[in-house]
């Protein structure tokens, strides 16, 4: 598939990926655009089914509101046995996916595609074509994630356990050699967000130039 490399974040919940792609868009207009993942977890309040894979118009709407396509079991199951994702995954008992056609179509329209994926989804995505850029973004401490994720209190005890089980493991295993281009540990927000830009200036440059050409041809 031509059109810009696509950039996987990857990292805990609760380490600052959302904010920073927040950052992205809003000093970016134009340059990302978001694919909608899919899951069988059920709606949490507040939160609509995704409308499609979105530009850069309603990105930034759809980080206050839902960024999945909302599915049965079954009928997730059977398109991932039909290999029409670029990578899936199972936590706490609901699966997780990216199709293809959802990041081709961002592509498509000359757009960088932001992927966020837990480390399971990066090893999937590592095994396709799809050459991202990848981006690991990481709490400065267990204790410093727990307090962010007790803080929002939206989960259960049992929930919010199993989430800080699965971040012991993910900062673990991103810290082997050759998993991603760059590690940020999201101490300081404006530090981080330097860091992520000068990983994706490159691929944001060229975008901005292709657009700049078109408008003056």
């Amino acid at each position: 598939m031509e059109g810009p490399r696509p950039v996987v974040l990857s990292g805990p919940s609760g380490a600052g990926k959302s904010t920073l792609m927040k950052m992205l868009l809003r000093d970016y207009d134009g340059v990302f655009g978001f694919s909608v993942s899919h899951t069988t977890r059920s709606p949490r309040p507040g939160e609509v089914d995704g409308k499609g894979t979105m530009d850069i118009s309603d990105t930034l709407q759809a980080f206050n509101q839902a960024d999945y396509h909302f599915s049965n079991r079954e009928a997730m199951q059977e398109d991932i046995d039909d290999g029409t994702y670029i990578e899936n995954a199972e936590f706490s008992g609901n699966l997780y996916g990216t199709s293809k056609s959802s990041v081709d179509e961002v592509r498509a329209n000359g757009l960088i595609c932001i992927l966020d994926v837990d480390i399971q989804g990066v090893r999937n995505i590592k095994q396709t074509d799809l050459d991202p850029i990848y981006v690991s973004i990481q709490p400065p401490s267990m204790e410093i994630l727990e307090k962010r994720l007790r803080d929002r209190n939206t989960e259960t005890e049992e929930s919010l356990l199993k989430r800080l089980e699965a971040a012991r493991v993910d900062m673990e295993l991103s810290n082997e050699p050759g998993v991603f281009d760059m590690l940020i540990v999201n101490d300081d927000l404006e530090e981080a967000y330097e860091k992520l830009q000068s990983v994706l200036i490159e691929e944001i440059t060229k975008v901005q130039s292709t657009k700049k050409e078109r408008c003056n041809s």
